[in-house]
């Protein structure tokens, strides 16, 4: 087999290998900023260098050579080499910064040549605390700056587009962002202008940075020089707790990050997954933080004359229990959601099995169009499948007004059905109306009751995506009833450690009044004396994993694990009835 030798150690490899990514992935580290493993490697930034050389090999036999010390010997390259597209080879000796002063001395000055015109700016440039540029001159730079003449001046503050926003004097011509425009998303937006050390990307005159994923580019921008317009000046990275998450946008289930302070989602970026985003996601799927943050319901709601007001849990409970009771079976049409979560769905139809109504229904949310070659699809639910796979009727439009038309009771599990146009206003009328949501809607609007329940950002539970893998949320967020500090599952971050009440950085006032589904139909089972108690989602898809055939094996540390697992699933849709 192969072999490299780094450092003094040995390591076999098989196929073809770029060796700063072969050193990375043996968890040592080499420095480096133009480097992205998604994408070519221009070698631009000059900072991954390494000292490289072979082992030398007699031609006729075959064995190595040896010197008379019987030591191998080396042939080294006359110079430094790029690590970032130097391909592995058998034999192949490097010396990184960690065992060569020559190394270590031209990583030193590279970064210096780099600083001479960036900005002394971290203190207020949003990438500081997660900053290559920062982190690396701490670790690998000079001490302090030789350069005492005028720096070069370049345009800043400079909105290339709706959603990114450049300052010139920051970057550093990795051409990260203009590869990503070129390779990946593929628009070719992004182009490097001017040259020497005045150039900087930019659009064509006349011309925006509109790109669907725009924002990746402000993810592996190495340097504060791309910014997100939405997130600018708004925290800290080390303020922030960080959680692992799904987006809910769209049915990819595009692998996310979710940024907290002070119980409010201030941010959205990408995770890796190979199997699903690679290391990139929609600018869509950003947004998702007003969903979690804003236009929220707090408290149930009931309509009396005519008019929403707040109501108590214990009116909510009492009023839905009654609907139930007061209600014949037949005319009781509950609606799941693909856009609630595997968990939520199975608890809503084992409380209805138990009431013996009919098994819920769902229909799908598809906007023709939406879809691209990437990461978009024309499924914007993120739990379509989650719903086929458990064994709900799916309706197209007109069959779910049938079932509306038919019945008396009607309960809408956190789907926008009216804002959407599956069904209007008018196909309520004179009916008793039960909505599960998470925002303020059209749809909730028209409801006799509603019910807050929690969104993706405040619950642990699990969705399905379009290519039937099945992947879970973390809690990010807290509500009224739950805390950070005594969920082990939650993150803490260093307000939450050392902040108060009392102090202005941290408050109450971001926690909504609501509840898990299965939280609420615990209180309904109760009340109606059924034996019905959830205590979280792993709980719920523990039963599931017993007994629906579909989900046999799924549990929340296999799916951990392996970063979801998929699932068998027929491509073709469910026909209506």
């Amino acid at each position: 087999m192969p072999e490299i030798f780094i450092d003094g150690h040995r390591y076999e490899f098989e196929g073809d290998h770029k060796v700063l990514q072969f050193i990375q992935d043996l968890g040592k580290e080499v420095p480096f900023f133009c480097y992205h493993p998604s994408m070519t490697a221009p070698a631009n930034c000059r900072q991954c260098m390494v000292k490289a050389g072979q082992y030398m090999k007699d031609r006729e036999t075959g064995d190595y050579e040896v010197d008379e010390n019987g030591d191998r010997v080396i042939r080294w390259f006359p110079k430094l080499q790029t690590s970032c597209n130097l391909m592995a080879a058998d034999g192949m000796v490097i010396l990184t910064q960690e065992t060569d002063e020559l190394v270590k001395r031209a990583q030193k000055d590279n970064l210096e040549l780099i600083l001479i015109n960036h900005p002394l700016d971290c203190p207020i440039c949003d990438q500081a605390g997660e900053c290559p540029l920062q982190i690396q001159t701490y670790k690998y730079g000079p001490e302090g700056s030789r350069f005492e003449v005028k720096k070069v001046h370049k345009p800043k503050r400079i909105q290339l587009g709706p959603r990114v926003v450049l300052d010139a004097e920051r970057c550093i011509n990795c051409t990260r962002c203009t590869r990503f425009t070129q390779e990946i998303s593929k628009t070719h937006q992004l182009t490097i202008t001017s040259r020497g050390d005045k150039n900087y990307p930019t659009t064509a005159p006349g011309r925006e940075f509109d790109d669907p994923y725009s924002l990746n580019t402000v993810d592996i921008c190495p340097v504060g020089a791309l910014t997100s317009a939405d997130f600018r000046f708004k925290a800290r990275v080390w303020e922030m707790n960080q959680t692992p998450s799904i987006d809910i946008t769209n049915g990819k289930g595009t692998n996310i990050d979710l940024w907290t302070r002070d119980n409010l989602i201030l941010r959205v970026t990408p995770r890796y997954n190979a199997d699903v985003n690679d290391h990139w996601m929609p600018d869509a799927g950003r947004e998702a933080y007003k969903i979690f943050n804003e236009n929220r319901i707090s408290r149930p709601q009931q309509k009396l004359d005519g008019e929403q007001v707040l109501s108590s849990w214990n009116n909510a409970i009492a009023t839905f229990t009654e609907q139930i009771e007061e209600t014949d079976n037949s005319k009781i049409v509950v609606i799941a959601s693909p856009h609630a979560s595997v968990e939520e769905n199975y608890a809503l139809s084992k409380y209805t099995n138990l009431l013996g109504l009919n098994q819920p229904v769902f229909t799908p949310h598809i906007e023709e169009g939406t879809r691209d070659d990437f990461l978009l699809s024309d499924d914007v639910a993120p739990n379509a499948n989650g719903c086929r796979l458990l064994g709900f009727t799916e309706l197209d439009k007109a069959s779910i007004k049938k079932e509306i038309k038919k019945a008396e009771l009607v309960v809408i599990l956190n789907d926008n059905l009216i804002d959407r146009e599956v069904i209007a206003a008018d196909d309520l009328k004179e009916k008793f109306v039960v909505v599960f949501a998470t925002n303020n809607s059209d749809t909730s609007k028209t409801a006799d009751l509603v019910i807050p329940i929690t969104t993706a950002a405040e619950h642990a539970a699990s969705y399905v995506n379009v290519d039937g893998r099945i992947q879970r949320t973390y809690r990010a967020k807290e509500t009224k009833y739950t805390d950070r500090r005594l969920d082990l599952e939650m993150s803490e971050g260093r307000l939450d450690r050392y902040g108060t009440n009392f102090d202005n950085w941290v408050t109450e006032d971001n926690k909504v009044d609501c509840l898990p589904v299965w939280a609420f139909i615990n209180s309904l089972a109760e009340s109606s004396g059924l034996e019905l108690n959830f205590s979280d989602g792993r709980e719920i898809m523990d039963e599931i994993a017993s007994t629906v055939d579909s989900f046999s094996g799924v549990s929340y540390a296999a799916m951990d694990e392996q970063s979801g697992i998929q699932l068998s699933i027929k491509k073709e849709t469910s026909t209506s009835k």
